[in-house]
C-alpha cells in the first residue's frame, strides 16, 4: 500500500477490523473492502471506517486486499514530535480485531542525523479502546513505537520493533508469542529500554505481560524503566538473546520508591536472562500473583470477550 494515515474516530460499539488472511465467524454483519485498484467499496482505509455509523452495535469487517500477510500490507507515516498525536494508527474504539498488517512510523526510518530526523517521540500506534486484539501484526518504529496506551489488550504472533520506550503506556495486556526486536544499533550511544509501562496505584489493575515472548536484536537493553509509581511488567516463560544489561531493569520515575514496583522474570530463558546482577529491588512473585498475571482469563479475559470476537 501506499503511505498513508488513519485514526478510528468512530468510537463504534463493536468494531471489528479484519485484515487479509483471517477467517471471520457468521456473526460478522458486513464486510467493506478497501482496494486501491477500485475492485473495492472504498480506495483508502479511512474512507471505509468513515463509513461505520458511530452508533454502530454490530460486528463489521474492513478487508484491505493488498497481499497477504503482516510483510505485505503496510500502513506508514512519518509523523514526530508527540507520543500521541503522531502516531500513525490510532484506536480509540472498544471491540476491535486486527490480523496480519503492519504500523509502520518512518521518522528515523533509516536513522537521518539530522534536525528533521532527531530520535523522539514517533509512535506507530497508539491503542486505546478496551477488549482489543491483534494477530500476526507488526508495530515498526524507533521511540515510543507502540503506545499500549490504557485498557485491555491482547498482542498474539506479532512483531514489535524499537530501541527507546517502544511499548509503552498504561494498558492493561498480554503479549503471547511475540518478536521482540531491539534496534539499539540505531540510537547510537543512549541506552534502550523495552518496555515502559505507566501504573499509577496499587489498585490500577494494568500491566505488561509478556509470555513466551522472544526478545532479540542489538544491545544492551533494559527490560523496562518505571513510567508509573506502581509499573508493572513480567515476562513469563521467554527467551532472551545476550542484549539485556545485567541490571534487567530501571527505576526511572520512581527511583528511591523501587518498593512500590513490580518488576518479574520468571523461568525465562537464554543469554540474556541470567539473574545474576540483576537489580536488587526485583519483585519475586507469589505463586498466586503469578498465575493471576500470566493466566488470560484472569487479568484480561474475565467476560471471554477474546473468544466472542470473530476470528479464526
Amino acid at each position: 500500500m501506499q503511505s498513508l494515515r488513519f485514526a478510528i474516530v468512530c468510537f463504534a460499539l463493536s468494531l471489528f477490523l479484519l485484515l487479509n488472511a483471517c477467517k471471520a465467524k457468521e456473526n460478522i454483519s458486513k464486510t467493506i473492502i478497501v482496494d486501491q485498484s477500485g475492485g473495492g467499496n472504498f480506495t483508502k482505509v479511512q474512507e471505509a471506517i468513515d463509513s461505520i455509523p458511530s452508533n454502530n452495535g454490530l460486528w463489521t469487517s474492513i478487508h484491505v486486499k493488498a497481499g497477504e500477510g503482516s510483510n505485505v500490507t503496510l500502513i506508514q507515516w512519518g509523523d514526530f514530535g508527540s507520543s500521541s498525536d503522531s502516531s500513525t494508527f490510532k484506536m480509540y474504539a472498544d471491540n476491535f480485531v486486527a490480523c496480519d498488517i503492519s504500523f509502520k512510523n518512518t521518522h528515523n526510518h533509516p536513522l537521518l542525523l539530522d534536525v528533521d530526523h532527531n530520535v523522539t517521540w514517533a509512535p506507530a500506534a497508539l491503542i486505546q479502546g478496551d477488549k482489543a486484539s491483534f494477530h500476526r501484526c507488526g508495530f515498526i518504529g524507533l521511540q515510543d513505537t507502540l503506545a499500549d496506551w490504557q485498557r485491555r489488550h491482547y498482542f498474539v504472533n506479532c512483531y514489535i520493533e524499537g530501541a527507546v520506550d517502544f511499548i509503552w503506556g498504561g494498558g492493561q495486556s498480554i503479549y503471547q508469542n511475540c518478536n521482540i526486536n531491539v534496534t539499539k544499533s540505531r540510537i547510537g550511544s543512549g541506552n534502550a529500554y523495552i518496555a515502559a509501562q505507566g501504573r499509577g496505584t496499587a489498585t490500577d489493575p494494568s500491566g505488561f505481560v509478556f509470555k513466551d515472548c522472544v526478545v532479540f536484536g542489538t544491545g544492551p537493553a533494559f527490560l523496562g524503566r518505571a513510567y508509573g509509581s506502581y509499573s508493572r511488567v513480567v515476562f513469563y516463560e521467554s527467551h532472551f538473546d545476550d542484549i539485556i544489561t545485567p541490571e534487567g531493569w530501571d527505576a526511572w520515575f520512581s527511583r528511591g520508591k523501587e518498593g512500590t514496583l513490580t518488576n518479574s522474570e520468571v523461568q525465562c530463558m537464554g543469554p540474556g536472562a541470567s539473574m545474576l546482577n540483576r537489580v536488587k529491588w526485583e519483585k519475586t512473585l507469589t505463586v498466586e500473583a503469578l498465575g493471576q498475571l500470566v493466566n488470560l482469563k484472569s487479568f484480561i479475559n474475565q467476560e471471554s470477550w477474546i473468544e466472542s470476537q470473530p476470528i479464526f
